[in-house]
């Protein structure tokens, strides 16, 4: 599935295998909002907890969303204390959101709105008329966390080449 989590991961994986920083880097900043908007909607809904009572692919969603997000944030941070961040890596980052919101829009079923790429967020249709306006705002304050998110992972772990 085109969930920015899950090709956040294998954006990773590329970008460890063909040892290129910024990849790395896309895919970590992206792994922290994407490890809380797990937490805030796929949590409350799936659940952690491992029972007798679940199904194989009850268990299987749980353990491989869990492995998905937390430890796709565990090895993006791993690996960003070799790589570091540099001052320009979150314009990358808002830039495969692009990308990824507009192949998830083409590519995916409406009824799923995989990152949010299809309609209004449900709760938010009363705040706005119309899904472009949404996507506006959304796009806005992603670039907005972006930003502050390479800016707080600049300073921990910044980039010593650019300085």
């Amino acid at each position: 599935m085109l969930w920015m989590c899950n090709i956040g991961n294998l954006l990773l994986a590329l970008g460890i295998f063909f040892e290129q920083a910024l990849l790395i880097r896309v895919a970590v900043i992206w792994s922290m909002p994407g490890l809380v908007v797990w937490a805030l909607y796929v949590v409350p809904t799936w659940g952690l907890l491992l029972t007798g009572k679940m199904s194989l692919s009850e268990f299987y969603g749980v353990v491989s969303s869990t492995l998905a997000h937390v430890g796709g944030l565990s090895i993006s941070i791993v690996v960003l204390r070799k790589v570091r961040m540099n001052a320009s890596a979150w314009a990358f980052a808002f830039v495969w959101y692009l990308f990824v919101q507009g192949v998830s829009r083409l590519l995916t079923p409406v009824a799923l709105n995989v990152n949010l790429s299809q309609r209004v967020q449900d709760g938010w249709e009363t705040t706005f008329s119309s899904y472009w306006k949404f996507w506006l705002v959304l796009s806005a304050a992603v670039a907005a966390c972006l930003w502050l998110l390479g800016l707080l992972l600049g300073r921990l772990w910044p980039d010593s080449s650019t300085n």
